[in-house]
């Protein structure tokens, strides 16, 4: 009988704000990172009080990994040095790779109404984060959706979707880091076991009801809670009063991280050479 996937944590988010005063809620970021690896930060941001959010983002900078953004209600405005203008609509995503160098502004195309979804942060391997910067628009209707046999609907934005029955690849694929992050909508009653490759880091974000894991001793996980799963096993969701599920998978890069703000490298002295080149107006 193949094992399942043990818990080794359940954590809530933390109250945060970033940007011009964006409030949000903070997944994942800070000490310990390493525990997460290739994933550096997740960030859920979910008012209708436009006070907490239409200050957004201004011009900002970013180097050594990738930024994704998955919107659920509201629109964003992207704009960078590089030139590129984009517009993130509610069930779009905007895939951002940083690289060398990227400075980038988000800010709200809206002044009232529900701005509701997530900011995601992967890293990049050491051999490409002084690559080529990158940017990406995913409409939602470019984004694939699936429902299962067993009722549950979902959104693949990255990787492959694989319940032994439906096989349905993603919108993005990424080398090294492989990373995998489905958007599930579990009905009342519903389940999924989606087949993910053992050696991969998992984690599940509940931000809507109440998610069932098979471990006995864990009682339902309620919105707004982080579970970090180990790294094999099977995994078998399920949810009797119904959730939803922001499900985050990726291959360790077991390499050093070094975090100074907007920029993840792998030594000090990279940071140390980022903050000169941005100073310098060569950060790109």
């Amino acid at each position: 009988m193949t094992s399942q996937r043990r818990v080794i944590s359940i954590q809530p988010g933390q109250p945060a704000s970033d940007g011009a005063g964006v409030r949000l809620n903070r997944v994942i970021g800070g000490p310990g990172l390493e525990r997460f690896d290739p994933f550096l930060m997740l960030d859920e941001f979910s008012t209708d009080n436009p006070d907490d959010y239409i200050a957004g983002f201004p011009p900002h900078p970013h180097r050594g990994f990738e930024t994704i953004t998955y919107m659920l209600e509201g629109r964003m405005r992207h704009e960078d040095h590089l030139g590129n203008v984009g517009l993130l609509g509610s069930g779009g995503v905007q895939w951002m790779t940083a690289a060398r160098g990227i400075i980038h502004s988000e800010m709200p195309e809206q002044e009232s109404g529900a701005m509701r979804g997530f900011q995601l942060w992967l890293n990049l391997p050491a051999k490409d984060k002084l690559g080529e910067a990158g940017y990406r628009d995913i409409p939602a209707t470019d984004i694939p959706r699936i429902n299962t046999a067993s009722g549950a609907e979902v959104v693949v934005i990255a990787g492959e979707f694989d319940d032994g029955e439906i096989r349905q690849a993603g919108a993005v694929q990424r080398p090294h880091t492989q990373p995998q992050l489905f958007d599930l909508n579990l009905p009342a009653g519903s389940q999924v076991s989606p087949r993910l490759a053992d050696g991969q880091r998992v984690m599940l974000y509940v931000y809507q009801g109440l998610l069932e894991l098979p471990e006995a001793s864990t009682q339902p996980v309620s919105a707004g809670r982080l579970v970090r799963l180990s790294d094999e096993g099977e995994l078998h969701l399920a949810s009797t009063h119904g959730a939803r599920v922001l499900l985050i998978a990726g291959t360790p890069l077991n390499e050093p991280i070094v975090q100074y703000g907007p920029f993840v490298m792998n030594s000090r002295e990279e940071i140390e050479q980022a903050m000169r080149d941005f100073r310098d107006g060569v950060l790109a």
